[in-house]
């Protein structure tokens, strides 16, 4: 039972519920895509604007900064590592 041996885990899905319906009611209010490409696009930016605002990110800024080749922001990857490297899972996780 691995939520009561590790309480800080939520009960639902909520949040990863939500995203997915915000991407669906922007797809069909834009009526879609027209081809598979556009799809793959869609999905990508979708994607990137959900992570970006996770981390507190502008996507704006951050594609801005890929689009220049500035690198003044760090990849997603490697922000994402550097977040996780101090609390890996959360309290009940640590060994002693």
């Amino acid at each position: 039972m691995l939520v009561l041996e590790h309480p800080e885990l939520p009960l639902h899905n909520n949040p990863a519920e939500l995203g997915a319906r915000t991407m669906v009611l922007r797809r069909n209010i834009s009526y879609g895509t027209q081809t598979q490409d556009g799809t793959q696009a869609w999905d990508t930016f979708m994607s990137l604007v959900a992570t970006t605002r996770k981390l507190g990110i502008s996507f704006f800024e951050y594609v801005r900064d890929r689009i220049t080749r500035t690198e003044n922001i760090e990849s997603l990857a490697q922000i994402i590592r550097n977040k996780t490297a101090s609390n890996l899972f959360g309290w009940s996780w640590q060994t002693e």
